[in-house]
């Protein structure tokens, strides 16, 4: 495809590009997945040997694609970013999220994770500067909304103050995590980004070892196969087509996208887990997609062309 330079990312602003919105939705598929997968594995698992399972997993399988790939060396600036996301993003809220897990369901902690987006949005435009369009103000308010009609549905009058806490520092953690990443995926690969990431984030949890080898050696087969799956798709796979996704676009805009999480977790826990949503809770679903769908229009090209 022949770029624009009058647009970015490579396109020409009459049709979206549909391999990073693919990407981007698999990635919230299966991280919606991975919220029923904590709360089952946490029954029988710690928050860290959990951590620290499906960090090891993933670091090794991605470990033989980048093997086979090669690796860029990273600058100094780079290193320093990429430690940030792996402290953050991989280390610190896999932890935390296990932790709160324990304690919420996951449709409830899935909606409290989904304030990243507003964080992420005041991220990108503080370090990235990254613009700020009225209609992404639109749909995250929209999707705000509907987010806060999920919590107040129910779920957040029966969690408990720590599990809430640990949330909002999973949040946090994400949103620091994800901005910092955006930065080093102008000069390296997605998925060498995501396997160095996955291994700084595994080494900070190397304290859990002695935990997970524990609970390991009593965990039954179903709570393993949970940390399994956790390392394979949400982790090894989610985490490299989101960073495909986010090398080839926004920080704020991709972030957007994330509002879907909570319906999606919502659906699937009542599958799996037998966690039934109340009808508010589905007005809430609704509204966050509505919000998505607003947040990622396209403003219109002579626009668009004038700001830039």
């Amino acid at each position: 495809m022949i770029a624009n330079p009058q647009h970015p990312n490579g396109r020409d602003g009459r049709s979206p590009d549909w391999r990073t919105l693919a990407a981007a939705l698999t990635s919230l598929c299966l991280w919606s997945s991975a919220f029923v997968g904590i709360r089952a594995a946490s029954r029988e698992l710690s928050a860290g040997s959990l951590a620290l399972g499906r960090l090891l997993i993933g670091t090794a399988l991605l470990g033989l694609l980048v093997a086979r790939e090669g690796v860029t060396r990273p600058t100094p600036r780079h290193a320093g970013l990429l430690a940030v996301a792996g402290l953050l993003w991989f280390g610190a809220y896999n932890l935390t999220l296990n932790t709160a897990e324990r304690t919420l369901d996951a449709g409830t902690a899935a909606m409290i994770i989904n304030i990243t987006p507003l964080l992420v949005m005041l991220l990108a435009g503080l370090f990235l500067r990254e613009r700020l369009t009225p209609a992404l103000l639109l749909g995250g308010a929209i999707a705000c909304f509907g987010v806060t009609i999920i919590g107040l549905s129910g779920g957040l009058r029966s969690a408990s103050l720590w599990g809430v806490l640990m949330c909002v520092m999973a949040t946090l953690a994400a949103a620091g995590g994800l901005v910092a990443q955006k930065a080093v995926l102008s000069r390296l690969s997605a998925l060498q980004v995501t396997w160095t990431c996955c291994a700084i984030g595994a080494a900070s949890c190397l304290p859990f070892a002695p935990s997970l080898v524990r609970d390991v050696r009593h965990a039954s087969p179903t709570a393993i196969a949970w940390m399994g799956y956790l390392g394979i798709m949400p982790t090894s796979v989610a985490f490299t087509s989101w960073a495909y996704a986010l090398s080839r676009s926004s920080a704020s805009r991709l972030a957007a996208l994330v509002y879907l999480v909570p319906p999606l977790t919502i659906g699937l826990s009542w599958l799996t887990l037998g966690e039934v949503p109340r009808v508010a809770a589905l007005a809430g679903g609704a509204l966050c997609l509505a919000g998505v769908v607003v947040a990622r229009s396209n403003p219109k090209p002579a626009a668009h062309v004038a700001a830039t």
